[in-house]
């Protein structure tokens, strides 16, 4: 993604039916529970840089003694830090008792995070500050165990004020930053209530379900309570990934197919996914069930995850985005005129080159297909010269942009920023053939475009070729998300500055006023989550008209050189992920009333001259 955006978070949850002694007998190691959350952590990476966290609950732990922990780490490689500080604690045991690692007893007594119930988290922040004090998981500490809770997820909500007017409870500073804060609250709320009815046995069950729906938003959230239960839950619509494995020795859930099978070396079937609106539960005994904790309503499971956030390492993500760049083909082969001999293809590293690589196969089905069509032509008349070159004849591929390291520069005067920014990514020189090659790029999605235009257009430029073309894998990205990813601003999304730089060139600016009048209408009479009005104003413009827009948007003034964008169709987008159909950054129809009221409300921000977010 040429525009990095922050999205997303990683959620890692382990529950050991086994004792230690089991581990340390079976896999050499009493530990086998905490390497296996590093792992776990590790192979989710991806989703999470802003920070870290593990909670750990130890069961049947004598009176007195503590049987809740938590670590959190804000430092960069913070999964690393937080193991670190783990295996500090075990390093420093093991001089006084070298064989302590040997008995699993000892470890448990001894070392902080040795429990059965591990829940770690990966952060990248999408509200509050990029700091420990919002890193998951959260907990809430209580001298009766069962009200003991910790928490992490791997969601937004839209109404976190609703809820806590709900608990009668006046937020803080830090609470109305965090949307965690909020469920948390709800959650205890709810756990403290099932306690006072049944000190012995809360039911957990019943908290879930008088919770759950009053949370708005998409939502994948692990937690744990100090009685030893620990649960998963997925919201209704299905729209955060959620997966789980379970066998004799361990019960796992994390927000990644691949990340489950690499760590735990199972097969694809094994790992199922937690379907939308169900919730897992393992009770203190190793017992577990899957309930249908919320009504499930239409899945709109998040298209981005196939596109970008998830890692392409799962076998259907990455058929998916073949699919998704093969799909891209025809609309390519007309922009360049079917001229395959004076074109090359190329992408924007990194995340594009799984797409790339099913464009290339487009290309190579279609040169293929003109290859037979010649031979065939020929009849009995073959040249075995002509042949010759025919055969080898293939699609050019060159490895155009390179993206160097991070870039940081010292310097804040704009200007000389911006020169700095253009040099985050590099070219190969000698590859393009001046004013007679086209160059086509594929990325993975444009968002702002800001990357493409200040780096990337002007690098690709100084090759010369006869066109630019940039390909996006993904649709028009034309609306806010609120259920995980940092896109709140309209502001900010390069299609609706070409809508609307299409409107004033059309002299119908009237129309924005209009759609203000109608949102500030509806906020009056507590009516924003009912309709999605910024969809009126893509009507006012066709995709196409748009999409050219956009090229000019992403040109640089001083490039002379045609450029040309290609987005991938909403139809298309839905043939390549079936089982991903939450696409409401490119349609506006979003799965839940609260993300009306978001785009409403980011429309009214920008409209109003406000730099802030949409919730």
């Amino acid at each position: 993604m040429s525009d990095p955006i922050k999205h997303e978070c990683g959620l890692a949850f382990i529950r050991l039916r086994k004792s230690f002694s089991y581990y340390q007998q079976r896999y050499g190691t009493t530990m086998w529970g905490l390497n296996k959350m590093y792992l776990l952590m590790e192979k989710q990476h991806n989703r999470g840089q802003d920070g870290a966290g593990v909670a750990a609950v130890k069961l049947n732990v004598e009176p007195g003694y503590p049987f809740l922990h938590r670590i959190r780490s804000a430092k960069p490689q913070a999964i690393a830090d937080v193991f670190r500080q783990i295996g500090a604690e075990v390093e420093n045991l093991a001089q006084y008792n070298p064989e302590i690692r040997k008995h699993a007893g000892l470890m448990k007594g001894h070392v902080s995070f040795m429990g059965e119930l591990l829940l770690g988290h990966l952060r990248y922040g999408t509200q509050g500050k990029n700091n420990e004090e919002f890193c998951h998981p959260f907990i809430k500490r209580h001298t009766v165990p069962a009200r003991n809770l910790a928490l992490a997820g791997n969601f937004n909500l839209v109404n976190t004020e609703e809820l806590f007017s709900l608990i009668n409870i006046d937020p803080g500073v830090f609470q109305r930053q965090s949307d965690l804060a909020a469920m948390m609250e709800v959650l205890h709320h709810f756990l403290v209530q099932a306690d006072e009815n049944s000190p012995e046995h809360p039911d957990i069950k019943a908290v879930l379900q008088k919770a759950l729906p009053l949370f708005d938003g998409g939502f994948h959230v692990g937690g744990l309570t100090g009685d030893g239960t620990g649960f998963v839950f997925r919201d209704a619509n299905g729209i955060r990934p959620s997966y789980y494995y379970i066998n004799e020795e361990v019960i796992v859930a994390a927000s990644e197919r691949a990340a489950i099978r690499t760590t735990f070396n199972v097969g694809e079937n094994e790992v199922k996914e937690l379907m939308p609106g169900q919730a897992l539960i393992v009770y203190e005994d190793g017992r577990y069930e899957i309930f249908q904790a919320l009504e499930p309503k239409e899945r709109k499971a998040c298209s981005f995850e196939r596109i970008y956030f998830s890692r392409g390492s799962d076998e259907k993500i990455y058929k998916e985005r073949l699919a998704l760049g093969h799909n891209l083909s025809e609309q390519v082969l007309n922009a360049v005129d079917n001229d395959l001999k004076n074109t090359i293809f190329s992408f924007i590293p990194n995340t594009a080159e799984v797409a790339f690589y099913g464009l290339q196969k487009g290309m190579e089905d279609y040169l293929n297909k003109r290859k037979l069509e010649r031979i065939l032509s020929w009849g009995n008349n073959i040249d075995q010269e002509q042949l010759a070159e025919l055969i080898s004849r293939r699609v050019r591929i060159e490895k155009i942009a390179i993206k160097d390291v991070k870039m940081r520069t010292f310097i804040t005067e704009d200007t000389s920023r911006n020169e700095m920014v253009q040099h985050v990514y590099d070219i190969t020189y000698g590859t393009v053939t001046p004013h007679v090659d086209t160059l086509v790029v594929i990325d993975d999605s444009i968002v702002r475009g800001t990357t493409l235009k200040e780096s990337i257009i002007r690098m690709l430029a100084r090759l010369k070729p006869k066109k630019i073309i940039v390909v996006s894998s993904s649709p028009q990205i034309r609306y806010p998300d609120c259920y995980g990813i940092d896109m709140s601003k309209m502001g900010d999304f390069i299609a609706f500055g070409a809508a609307v730089a299409l409107l004033r060139e059309k002299g119908q600016e009237q129309i924005l006023q209009d759609l203000l009048e109608k949102c500030k209408t509806l906020q009056r009479n507590n009516q924003l989550h009912t309709e999605n009005v910024v969809q009126q104003l893509y009507k006012t413009a066709t995709t196409e008209e748009i999409s050219a827009k956009v090229a000019q948007l992403i040109t640089p003034p001083e490039v002379d050189i045609p450029v040309e964008v290609i987005f991938q169709s909403i139809e298309d987008l839905h043939k390549a992920c079936p089982g991903n159909l939450g696409d409401w950054y490119f349609t506006g129809n979003y799965p839940t009333p609260g993300g009306n009221k978001v785009v409403n409300k980011a429309f009214m921000n920008y409209m109003e001259g406000k730099d802030v977010r949409g919730y």
